[in-house]
Parts: C-alpha cells; structure tokens; sequence
C-alpha cells in the first residue's frame, strides 16, 4: 500500500521547479536543538514514538498512526522575513521536524501526544513554490537547492513567506539516486 502524502494540485511545472495549493492539513511537530542531522534524526525519533503509540486515543488507549510522507523541516522561527536567499540554517540551534498526519483524522479524532515535546496542529491550506531533488540532503546541497528556488520565485514575482523546509520522501536505506527530497517555501 502507498504511503498517504499531503493533498496538492499542481499550479505550474517548469524543470524540477513547481508552484502548488495545498489542502489544510494537521502535523505533528516537535522543536529539537543541534546541527541539521542530529536535529532531523532527534525530531524523526520523537514523531515516530507518537505515531507508533506514545498516545492517548479519544478511546483513552494508545493507537498505532499510519506513517506518512514526507518527513519535513525548518529552522525553528517561522516568522523570518526572507528578502534574501537563506539556507536552512536554524535559530539559536532549533529546528522543527513534523509529520502530516493521515487524512483520516481531525482535530478531535487524532491521539494526544504522551510526549509534551509533540505538538499537534492545523495548517490552513497554503502555497508552496517547491524545487525536487535526489541524493543526499547535507546542508550544503539544500543551501544550493533553496537559493534556486528563491532566484526561481523572483524570476516569477512570487514574493516568499515563511521559512524554507526541507522535505524527504523516503526511508535512509534508500539508494541516493533514487530519492526524492524537495525544498518548499510558502508565498
């Protein structure tokens, strides 16, 4: 079976560059400290505790949460005014790391974390410009992807909101070629 993705429908396409519109969606986040690999595996453990069963149902029991794609992150402010190209350099060593959960919940219907590191949220339905990547995801590769995509949105008048994340799509067993990785920044 395939793994559930966030709802979007594609606005334009040009090259490994897309503009699209995202459905509402409700993520679990967590804010975790360090470099950007030790902050997406520390996040990455945390999420996946809650969704393996680290929880309380509506029902008062814990409740195993489908596992979807991608795994997602940013530097920890998300209100960063980028006028210039950025990178997906963090604030003060903070980075947030979240999952979207499954279609399937609401607000009311989706567990409670056990872990008040986890947090759960709305995300009202939003515009990504997103660039597609393979390989491996070492900042260095992800500075150059996200200064791409931001000299991409000037080329088309888009003016950016938010700051970059960083999205990966597959397990770290997969071969680096064939992974699908994207840099999205909201306008």
């Amino acid at each position: 079976m395939a793994t559930e993705e966030p709802k979007y429908t594609v606005l334009e396409t040009s090259e490994t560059f897309e503009l699209r519109a995202y459905a509402p969606m409700i993520i679990a986040e967590t804010l975790v400290d360090g470099q950007m690999d030790d902050a997406s595996s520390a996040g990455f453990k945390a999420i996946a505790n809650y969704i393996f069963g680290n929880n309380t149902a509506p029902s008062g029991k814990a409740e195993e949460i489908s596992m979807t794609a991608p795994v997602a992150m940013a530097a920890g402010s998300e209100n960063i005014n980028m006028t210039a190209p950025v990178t997906m350099q963090s604030v003060d060593s903070k980075w947030r790391v979240h999952f979207v959960m499954p279609s399937e919940y609401t607000m009311a219907t989706l567990p409670k974390p056990n872990n008040p590191a986890v947090k759960i949220r709305q995300i009202p339905p939003t515009n990504y410009a997103v660039i597609q990547f393979s390989g491996f995801t070492g900042e260095e590769k992800v500075a150059s992807q996200t200064t791409q995509l931001l000299e991409w949105m000037k080329t088309k008048g888009i003016t950016p909101r938010g700051t970059p994340q960083l999205a990966r799509y597959n397990p770290p067993w997969t071969l680096p070629f064939l992974r699908r990785n994207e840099v999205m920044i909201a306008y």
